[in-house]
């Protein structure tokens, strides 16, 4: 009997999320054929497919990193994509909001941050904010017009469809197990048939470190899963936000703070808190694995992490358990905002990479497996392993990105084929 041949391709990508479907449409453009490996059944179903929905501008990231460069691209290529494709999409503006006086220096760091990436801002005293949402309460504002909504797991779902298209195939309900790195090429081992790819590209998100791990790379870090929590706004309350209304960020941290966001469906919600996930894909309170519980709170990063910002932490905690203390945060930029006009909509996990000092990586990372000949040719991994926020706004650039860190070859983006 003779067994079927390993399906072979030029390049393998793990993980269905909008990061991993960009790269292997960037893949498919260049001529090279690609599969991708997802262990769920449907695309998008984790970080992609629950957030707040927002295009972001390129506003909050420090210039010459990754997130700048790429974000102020994506922000541009998301809108005409979705233009393109007859996805909803609006380009609404947003004002970050400072409510205290504490506040201004770092609303005039972002406002530097937005000049030196090329993402047009103004500055608005009261009267000026008012003009754009008039019930918002604060003592200055950044207005930011690129910034807009639309629905990422559409757009996930969209570009795997032209992946297919052209000539990629999609994996659904498979696991990867480890990567093999031989002398010409990877054997994909998964909990079905394998694959083999002259390169992959690791787009796990929530198991991205263990698929590092698994496959003889060290990652650096360990992602912990920071759950975040979004409140949807009653009738009532949804007259109160015309689009997209954040606070002045804290920079100790990538998280962007609880903003009021009108989303694409006209729904109002305002989140995301930031809390210790008690599961990789923890959900919710009661969704708890206690082996991956355990692996995170005793990891070095995040003993460190938490010595050093229990409080804050203790406050996102205060939040997820109290409506009053969360109605109490939106009521900052929002006063007429109650108690009984909030409701819980749903969650999000995020995958945020730890270093082992407790740091929080800030920016994109990538680490790179060179093939066992010692090359970055054939028989190389990359591996993604950190891409939140603003990750979805700047997936198509990103893959582009990552192509050319595979190859060496640079193609055009979508808009300028």
């Amino acid at each position: 009997m003779t067994l079927p041949a390993t399906p072979k391709f030029d390049v393998v990508v793990v993980g269905g999320g909008i990061v991993g479907l960009a790269t292997a449409h960037a893949v498919v453009r260049s001529g090279r054929s690609v599969a991708v490996v997802e262990r769920e059944q449907r695309l998008a179903t984790h970080q992609t497919g629950n957030n707040s929905n927002v295009i972001h501008s390129g506003l909050y990231y420090a210039p010459g990193g990754l997130k700048a460069r790429l974000a102020v691209a994506g922000c541009a290529e998301t809108v005409a994509f979705c233009r393109e494709h007859d996805l909803p999409h609006e380009v609404t503006g947003k004002l970050v909001v400072a409510t205290e006086p504490e506040e201004l220096p770092r609303m005039a760091e972002l406002a530097r941050r937005g000049a030196a990436n090329g993402v047009e801002a103004h500055e608005l005293d009261p009267a000026g904010m008012r003009e754009r949402e008039p019930h918002v309460r604060g003592i200055a504002a950044l207005y930011v017009p690129s910034t807009g909504i639309c629905d990422y797991r559409l757009v996930a779902e969209k570009i795997g469809e032209l992946v297919a298209k052209e000539g990629g195939e999609i994996h659904l309900g498979t696991s990867v197990l480890r990567l093999v790195r031989r002398r010409e090429d990877v054997v994909v081992r998964t909990d079905g048939t394998d694959l083999l790819a002259k390169q992959v590209v690791v787009c796990a998100g929530l198991r991205c470190d263990e698929v590092a791990r698994a496959s003889g790379a060290d990652p650096g870090i360990r992602i912990i899963p920071f759950r975040g929590e979004y409140s949807g706004f009653s009738d009532r309350a949804s007259q109160l936000v015309k689009g997209l209304i954040y606070p002045v960020p804290d920079p100790a941290f990538p998280f962007l703070g609880v903003h009021a966001t009108r989303g694409i469906d006209g729904h109002v919600h305002a989140g995301p808190n930031a809390v210790l996930a008690l599961a990789r894909e923890g959900y919710s309170w009661g969704t708890i694995r206690p082996k991956e519980l355990v692996q995170s709170l005793a990891y070095p990063g995040m003993l460190r992490l938490a010595r050093q910002h229990w409080r804050y932490g203790l406050g996102e905690v205060h939040r997820s358990l109290s409506k009053k203390a969360m109605v109490e945060q939106v009521q900052r930029m929002l006063p007429d905002v109650r108690a009984e006009d909030l409701s819980p909509a749903g969650a999000g996990v995020r995958a945020q990479a730890v270093k082992p000092d407790g740091s929080l990586v800030d920016d994109f990372l990538f680490v790179e497996q060179a093939g066992v000949s010692g090359t970055r040719g054939a028989g190389s991994v990359l591996h993604v392993l950190n891409a939140p926020s603003p990750a979805a706004t700047a997936a198509l650039p990103i893959g582009r990105e990552i192509l050319e860190r595979l190859t060496g070859e640079r193609i055009a983006p979508l808009s300028a084929a």
